[in-house]
């Protein structure tokens, strides 16, 4: 288990203690002062009853759900004390509403003045006890790195002068980042030119037994001699190592034009292996992309088994799924599932882009396309984590190659879940080219600087329409 992975295991732990302690004292609180009708029964009888003793085990359970929806678990090494304090008193305000409503409204009170004392009582107990232990673990935490404990087993990507003087900075930072630096990555053929390297050097072709050997956490990434290129087609071949790759706030801008203030750490260094949106936004997201996958699948199962019989029908010869190999997060391989709409002969000649005309489309599938009914099977992409409902869309590697040389910055697209509909997708369409792919790259760059629910549902929105109106060709 990963020093990350202990540290959500020890928070959702915390929360979880925090939140049964919390609502034990309440309930004790709720018996002496403000319930009215309790009647004979002794605090013990009131403790033990059916009532309480469910909302016991359900309302603790409850929380964590809320702490997750809310991101509390996400990027838990670099939360600041501040945003944990914010998360705390946001989410306990709403599971106090949401217990209110379920359960106290029921309550048998004095006066009005004592429902708001009551549901203030419940907000202040829940907040006091979670936002302690977290707190403590926070201040934990916090202490560890500053004390190089516990330190992120970290890689230079590069052995220029610049290489070097990063590795001074953070290693002379005052305030440790946690960074632990145990050598240098050589991403060129060519013995590095700089003689006063204190740390091993290894070759660009080691790097994936130099992680799983030393436990490499993080990645930085220096400038490539070879120009802004070449140091893009080096960040493209990291992201399937599944690493944090930090780069300089400088080497941003040159890449995709402009700055960014997102995800900053200290020395200032900018991680470009996840997206800049907020905690809450990414659990909501997969915790969306969930239910709705798993309800379509389900809904539209009897939908499935009629298309899959037109296609056994119409277009015998071949199967009724497609399954072809994409790029997705983080640079990692995936089947992406279709009904299948071309002849299983397609693409003998190699892979080749699709056209509104295209005489290897069927007639059946030429109606799937139309109304996008092919995309459908990709619920299972989305269920299984491979793809997002709203993302940009997965390509394969033989244009990915071909468009990082045109569009350097393309690997940004990686730092999120390919999606089954994307802004690119309803605004630009089906591209024909590796032009139009790079045209249709613009709006999708767009939306992951711009990811919410807002225009998630927008997306969504637009895709239905294009859906009812069979305008997916």
């Amino acid at each position: 288990m990963t020093v990350e992975a202990r540290q959500q295991t020890k928070c959702v732990i915390a929360d979880l203690t925090a939140s049964i302690l919390s609502i034990l004292l309440f309930n004790i609180f709720r018996y002496e002062w403000f319930i009215d009708n309790i009647g004979s029964w002794s605090l013990v009888q009131f403790l033990t009853s059916k009532t309480i003793l469910t909302g016991w085990i359900l309302f603790p359970m409850m929380m964590v759900m809320i702490f997750y929806l809310s991101g509390a678990y996400y990027n838990v090494m670099t939360r600041s004390r501040l945003d944990e304090l914010i998360n705390t008193v946001v989410s306990t305000a709403i599971g106090s509403i949401i217990i209110y409503f379920t359960i106290l409204i029921d309550d048998i009170v004095d006066s009005k003045a004592s429902i708001y004392e009551m549901l203030g009582t419940l907000w202040l107990t829940m907040t006091v006890f979670v936002g302690s232990e977290r707190m403590y673990l926070s201040s934990r935490l916090i202490q560890r790195v500053r004390a190089g404990q516990p330190g992120y087993n970290t890689l230079i990507v590069g052995v220029t002068r610049s290489a070097i003087n990063m590795v001074d900075k953070i290693n002379n930072s005052p305030k440790t980042l946690g960074f632990n630096i145990i050598g240098y990555v050589n991403p060129t053929s060519d013995a590095p030119n700089a003689t006063d390297l204190s740390l091993p050097v290894y070759p660009l072709g080691d790097i994936e037994k130099v992680i799983r050997e030393h436990n490499v956490v993080k990645l930085i990434v220096m400038p490539h001699r070879d120009g802004i290129h070449a140091t893009m087609r080096l960040i493209n071949d990291l992201f399937p190592l599944g690493k944090s790759i930090f780069i300089s706030p400088v080497l941003l801008h040159v890449i995709s034009g402009k700055s960014s203030f997102g995800n900053v750490s200290g020395e200032p260094l900018i991680d470009v292996s996840h997206p800049d949106i907020s905690p809450s936004t990414a659990s909501c997201k997969r915790a969306a992309d969930i239910v709705l996958s798993a309800l379509a699948l389900a809904i539209l199962s009897p939908v499935f088994l009629a298309i899959a019989a037109a296609i056994r029908i119409k277009s015998p010869g071949g199967g009724i799924l497609y399954r072809q190999e994409r790029v997705g997060f983080r640079k990692k391989h995936f089947n992406i599932i279709k009904f299948r709409t071309m002849r299983p002969d397609a693409e003998e000649n190699g892979p080749a882009l699709s056209s509104p005309d295209d005489p290897r489309i069927t007639p059946i599938g030429r109606f799937l396309r139309k109304y996008r009914l092919d995309e459908l099977p990709q619920f299972w992409n989305v269920l299984k984590g491979e793809m997002s409902i709203v993302g940009p869309r997965p390509e394969r590697e033989y244009y990915i190659s071909r468009i990082v040389k045109e569009v350097p910055y393309y690997s940004l697209i990686h730092n999120v879940r390919p999606g089954i509909t994307s802004w690119g997708m309803v605004k630009y369409g089906y591209a024909t080219t590796v032009e139009q792919m790079v045209e249709r790259l613009q709006y999708d760059l767009v939306y992951i600087e711009n990811i919410s629910f807002r225009v998630d549902m927008k997306i969504i929105l637009y895709t239905v329409r294009t859906v009812l109106t069979g305008k997916g060709v």
